[in-house]
């Protein structure tokens, strides 16, 4: 039985199967939810050719907009569990560091909470677009302490 169920949410429609499985579960292992999404700050991840000058102000307004997007994902997303009949908890996660991934941010959050499954979108590549994309829901069940559930994308 799962009495706490962590979802990772992107916003992608991956990100909503994975989200509407996890609240079908929650209901029916009458478990807690907690929602968590996480922003990647990392200077690597803001870096842009090098055509472009980053000024301070500009990442700065990347950041917010990041974090804004991640306060609206994870409103919406509390609000279809409400409508479900759950209260689901919410938090953002925000990697600064290179070298610090998704996954491991899930991972820690997981940890902490405490989860007892871990529910999470994947897209399913294969072959070369997964060696140049790569996928959090892969590097996360590399590293997972808890069970995880992969939503496949349609």
């Amino acid at each position: 039985m799962y009495r706490n169920i962590l979802v990772a949410l992107d916003g992608s429609d991956t990100s909503n199967l994975a989200l509407r499985e996890a609240i079908k579960l929650a209901k029916d292992q009458h478990a807690s939810l907690r929602l968590v999404h996480v922003i990647d700050d990392s200077p690597a991840y803001l870096a842009m050719d090098d055509s472009t000058i980053l000024t301070a102000e500009l990442v700065e307004k990347v950041k917010a907009g990041l974090r804004a997007a991640g306060e609206k994902l994870l409103s919406e997303s509390a609000a279809l569990a409400r409508e479900a009949g759950l209260d689901a908890e919410k938090t953002m996660q925000v990697i600064e560091g290179v070298g610090s991934h998704i996954y491991d941010a899930i991972e820690e959050e997981a940890a902490r909470w405490p989860a007892d499954l871990i529910v999470i979108g994947t897209h399913g590549r294969r072959g070369f677009r997964r060696l140049l994309l790569g996928s959090v829901a892969e590097g996360l069940i590399r590293i997972a302490t808890k069970p995880v559930l992969l939503i496949r994308g349609g």
